[in-house]
């Protein structure tokens, strides 16, 4: 099962290697972070702030070719997670068919920040990254 989520935060320290971004259950609590690069997290941060850059980044370039391919970014999903590593994916709707394309989460995510693009994560991901505690969270507020 997907579970429809939003970027909740884009923490970035310049001085770090690697930058967070946080993901948020739409309908719920749970939420995880994420690390990715500092160009990633830069052009997440700027899309969010709505600046457009002087050229086109990777993102915008990768937008730009599904579109003149008549395709269309249907979703992001960050299907799984081996390793301490998470692993997305871009499902694109041509021509009535859908096409799913292998992607670092940070590149998904980047691309469908920048349009607008809904955001998804496989339960089963939720169920790897969020501790049973924030899971039982609904539960608790109750007691």
């Amino acid at each position: 099962m997907l579970v429809r989520m939003d970027l909740a935060r884009i923490i970035i320290r310049e001085q770090a290697d690697s930058q967070i971004i946080v993901l948020r259950e739409r309908d719920g609590d749970r939420h995880f972070p994420i690390l990715i690069g500092i160009h990633e997290a830069l052009a997440i941060d700027r899309r969010v702030k709505g600046a457009e850059p002087p050229r086109p980044l990777t993102h915008d370039l990768m937008a730009d070719i599904i579109r003149k391919l008549d395709g269309e970014l249907e979703k992001v999903v960050v299907n799984e997670l081996k390793e301490h590593t998470f692993y997305a994916t871009l499902v694109i709707r041509r021509n009535g068919e859908v096409v799913s394309v292998d992607s670092r989460p940070s590149d998904a995510i980047a691309l469908g920040v920048a349009n607008d693009t809904a955001i998804f994560v496989d339960e089963s991901v939720l169920r790897a990254v969020c501790s049973p505690d924030e899971m039982d969270s609904n539960d608790d507020e109750g007691a």
